[in-house]
């Protein structure tokens, strides 16, 4: 690894950090497009190069959502009662989307995610100067959490993202005010990670050509660099978001991630 490598993996780690405090979205959206060419330009085995990225990203929110709740918890912003009803199906969906992402291949996955982000980037722009209606649908009960905190496991365990993008609509739309669903979403990326650690670990156990110092389709260096310094930057990112409107800064964000989800699918078209 030259000594360039681990810089840029930890400009990236930072990125990430700042990001899961300010909007609470894990930061693996923009992770995950990076870490592929970071990759890439290692000489990873093609055929895995996205599974590496995203098993890597997500598990990087693992510590990047514990350095976040602890400066939303200051606030007094988390909705324990949401965590605690969703944590248990956003464990289990991270896991069992893991096991499904190690069976398709690198087109598909990167299609999926091109798709997903791209969606994400467009909603993102067209909401970025709305402002989030009282109206809505009452908090669901604990086996609808269960469930939907099961489905953003899915999807997170294929984008390598701590599922911020859909948490934080959801509990919006469930009445819940927006510093809480943006504090609660942080938190719901430890659960998420967790699922998503142990899945990729199963699933990519026995694969062979992986590059040295992965455990499973994790690859510890870069893991280990994301981490470092997300942890770092994360309660930056917090303290920011209880003093400025980041709606604004969504826009910004949100062209960046249209941008790098045609950057996937030219990847998935070339693979």
């Amino acid at each position: 690894m030259s000594p360039l490598f681990i810089v840029m993996l930890l400009v990236l780690g930072s990125a990430t950090g700042f990001l899961a405090g300010l909007l609470g979205i894990g930061g693996g959206m923009l992770l995950v497009p990076f870490l592929t060419m970071l990759f890439t330009a290692q000489a990873f085995p093609p055929q895995h190069v996205l599974h590496i990225a995203v098993a890597t990203s997500l598990t990087t929110i693992l510590f990047t959502s514990v350095s976040s709740v602890r400066a939303h918890r200051k606030r007094s912003a988390m909705r324990w009662d949401i965590i605690k009803a969703m944590a248990g199906g956003a464990f289990l969906g991270t896991f069992v989307g893991a096991q499904l992402a190690s069976l398709l291949h690198t087109r598909w996955l990167a299609t999926f995610f091109a798709i997903f982000v791209g969606c994400s980037g467009l909603a993102m722009l067209r909401n970025a100067r709305r402002t989030i209606p009282a109206e809505g649908r009452p908090l669901f009960g604990k086996v609808g959490l269960f469930g939907a905190g099961s489905g953003i496991g899915v999807i997170s365990s294929l984008v390598g993202a701590g599922g911020g993008f859909i948490t934080i609509p959801f509990l919006t739309w469930c009445r819940v005010h927006i510093h809480e669903a943006v504090a609660t979403s942080a938190a719901m990326g430890f659960p998420i990670a967790a699922g998503g650690l142990v899945g990729y670990v199963i699933s990519g156990w026995n694969v062979e050509g992986l590059p040295p110092l992965a455990i499973g389709f994790i690859y510890l260096p870069a893991l280990a660099a994301c981490a470092i310094a997300s942890v770092l930057t994360a309660p930056f990112g917090a303290r920011v978001a209880h003093t400025l409107d980041v709606m604004s800064l969504k826009k910004i964000f949100a062209m960046l991630l249209i941008g790098l989800a045609i950057y996937m699918a030219w990847k998935a078209y070339h693979s």
